[in-house]
C-alpha cells in the first residue's frame, strides 16, 4: 500500500510541475508592444499596427502626456465614428499597459478632435 501512495504522489507532483511549466510558457510567449514606438501614443497612430502580428495576451503600452491625451477601449462602431460610448474603459495614466483579448481590440483618444486627427488604433489578436 505504501508504494501505491508514493506512486500517486509522484504522478500528482509531475502533473503539477507540467501545469506550472505550461502556464509559464503561455506567459513567456506574450509580447509587449509600445504603441507608436519611440514617438508614443500620438496623432496619426492608426497605421502603427500595420505589418505587426498580435496574439491574445500580448500587451500594448500606451505612453503619452495624460494632461492632453487618454486611451479609451472601444468597439468597432465607436472606433469608426470616433464617438466614445457611455461606460467605456478610459485609461489616463500616461503609461497604460493593456492586455489584448482574442479578436479585434480598438482604442481611441477621447479628447476633442484627437480621434478624428488619427489618434486611434485597432489591432486583431490571434
Amino acid at each position: 500500500m505504501v508504494q501505491g501512495r508514493g506512486s500517486a504522489m509522484q504522478i500528482v507532483t509531475i502533473a503539477v510541475t507540467l501545469l506550472v511549466l505550461l502556464v509559464h510558457s503561455e506567459i513567456a510567449d506574450a509580447a509587449t508592444f509600445t504603441v507608436g514606438d519611440a514617438g508614443g501614443w500620438t496623432f496619426n497612430s492608426a497605421s502603427w499596427a500595420k505589418g505587426k502580428k498580435f496574439r491574445a495576451g500580448d500587451v500594448l503600452v500606451f505612453k503619452y502626456d495624460p494632461s492632453v491625451h487618454n486611451v479609451v477601449a472601444v468597439d468597432q462602431k465607436s472606433y469608426n465614428s470616433c464617438k466614445t460610448p457611455t461606460g467605456a474603459k478610459v485609461f489616463k495614466s500616461g503609461n497604460d499597459q493593456i492586455k489584448l483579448a482574442k479578436g479585434q481590440n480598438s482604442f481611441v483618444c477621447s479628447f476633442i478632435s484627437h480621434c478624428e486627427a488619427g489618434m486611434k488604433i485597432t489591432v486583431n489578436a490571434a
